[in-house]
């Protein structure tokens, strides 16, 4: 497996050098947590694409075809439906808003009063999402070097993090551009069509397995519903996922670029499924479904070929990984450490923010891989973060952006309400059941619409504001005419 190794050991390295450029760019808070907000759309479409299509997508997805048959690709289909929900109806409206997390939409929505609370759930939302997708290093560095789970995750959450804090979003949005081009070689071009060959082609895999296996439904409708109320709901409210948004240089790249990356996801989705059917042809009696990808990849590609798919799964993790953690870092930082410090900033202080964010990125970094390595179930782990996260803030965010009625008194009931609910559901019904999310999200529904409707309405002045954000008129915030008027253009 030299060449392999080659290959790998080159793309690391690459990572490593695109942090180091990124740093340069990287001079202000702008640049460095959301890149100047001037991606244009071809960086755009690529990066959202990587973040959202990480190792749950590929060794999950590829893991549930294995399970289910085509079926299986209705996680990451939900996953790309709500990309296209977000990029339609609300990229526009998030990206005029020229603010860096989601809990500073609620203060500037509601008059200031959500933002430490909702910052906490998302916090952990975040932290949760960049530790699971850390522990994947060690399925793939298994599978290339057969080494030691806790140094596998070692190598590769300091890889990201170094690359992460350097240049912050620079960095991470030059080196995901590179991941979803690799991603896009190594799993759609290469393994997807050598797959159904090797299994003989869609007749002889009809042949050979079960007809549920093709029924689109398979899964079961419970399940499908849930990945909708997880996944879709979470693409619209996830702070690693608005912070993709805050780099499009305006709300049309914002939109359309999202729909590209939304319509990518689809396509990938359906790769998955059908790379894990071909898998069970092939590897009928596998003792986990999660170890169809790195089967297949190592026992039916060449070298080389073998090395750059295996490239493909460590790209898709590392984008995943690379974004929770800048989005974790920067909601520890804005959102929670700043406001229980009462830190006021103003702009002759950009450059020391910059300090302040880098520091908060290797901090987190750190937790992150020391949490890694100690937690053992991660899938109980994720679903509480994404319980929570639906639960808690679904609610309050899409009726800040939908409806003019609701109230900060509203929004935190609802955020504490629906969080208090998904906890004691899942105490009850157990963490990985269905209830927690349903009941808490009707939970959270009926706490801001009842308590919204018995308070004084948001403050007129509050709500002008607002709505000069949403148009576009207001400028971003520590941002003169005169550093406008010097950024260089836009990236393509």
């Amino acid at each position: 497996m030299a060449v392999d190794y080659l290959v790998i050991v080159v793309y690391l390295a690459g990572m490593l050098a695109m942090g180091w450029w990124g740093m340069r760019r990287a001079k202000s808070k702008s640049e460095f947590l959301v890149a100047g907000r001037r991606l244009g759309p071809a960086m755009y479409s690529g990066t959202m694409a990587a973040i959202v299509l990480g190792g749950a997508s590929t060794i999950g997805g590829v893991g549930l075809g294995y399970q289910y048959g085509l079926s299986g690709a209705w996680m990451v289909f939900t996953i790309g439906l709500g990309l296209l929900a977000l990029s339609v109806f609300f990229s526009a409206r998030i990206a005029r808003l020229k603010v860096y997390t989601v809990s500073e939409m609620l203060d500037l929505r509601y008059g200031g009063r959500a933002g430490v609370i909702s910052g906490l759930v998302m916090w952990a939302y975040t932290l949760m999402l960049a530790v699971t997708s850390t522990i994947a290093y060690a399925t793939i560095f298994d599978v290339l070097f057969d080494m030691n789970r806790t140094l596998a995750i070692v190598l590769g959450g300091s890889i990201v993090v170094a690359y992460s804090t350097l240049g912050g979003m620079w960095s991470i949005t030059l080196t995901d551009m590179v991941q979803f081009v690799v991603k896009t070689i190594g799993v759609l071009l290469l393994l997807l069509p050598v797959a159904v060959v090797k299994a003989g082609g869609f007749s002889e895999m009809k042949a050979q397995l079960p007809t549920e296996y093709f029924d689109p439904l398979g899964i079961g409708g419970e399940t499908i519903f849930t990945y909708v109320l997880i996944y879709t709901f979470g693409m619209l409210i996830g702070q690693d996922i608005w912070q993709r948004v805050f780099t499009a240089r305006s709300d049309r790249t914002a939109r359309w670029g999202g729909t590209v990356a939304g319509t990518y996801c689809l396509a990938y989705a359906v790769a998955g499924a059908v790379i894990g059917t071909a898998a069970k042809v092939l590897y009928p009696n596998l003792a986990s479904a999660d170890d169809a990808f790195a089967t297949i990849v190592k026992d039916e590609l060449p070298m080389g070929v073998r090395g750059l798919v295996l490239a493909a799964a460590l790209a898709a993790v590392m984008s995943t990984s690379s974004g929770a953690l800048i989005a974790c870092a920067t909601v520890a930082n804005n959102d929670i450490w700043a406001r229980l410090r009462g830190i006021v900033r103003t702009e002759g202080e950009q450059h020391d923010e910059v300090k302040g964010n880098r520091a908060f990125i290797l901090l987190m970094g750190l937790a992150v891989i020391a949490t890694a390595i100690a937690l053992n179930d991660v899938v109980q782990a994720l679903t509480v973060a994404y319980n929570l996260l639906v639960g808690g803030l679904l609610v309050p965010i899409l009726g800040g952006l939908l409806w003019k009625r609701g109230t900060a008194q509203g929004a935190l009931a609802s955020v504490a309400v629906g969080g208090l609910a998904v906890i004691g559901l899942m105490a009850a019904y157990g963490i990985l059941a269905n209830e927690p999310v349903y009941y808490g999200l009707l939970a959270s529904l009926a706490a801001y619409v009842v308590v919204s409707l018995a308070t004084r309405p948001t403050d007129a002045a509050v709500l002008a504001a607002w709505r000069e954000r949403l148009a576009g008129r207001a400028p971003e915030p520590g941002t003169s005419s005169e550093t406008v008027s010097e950024q260089v253009p836009a990236a393509q």
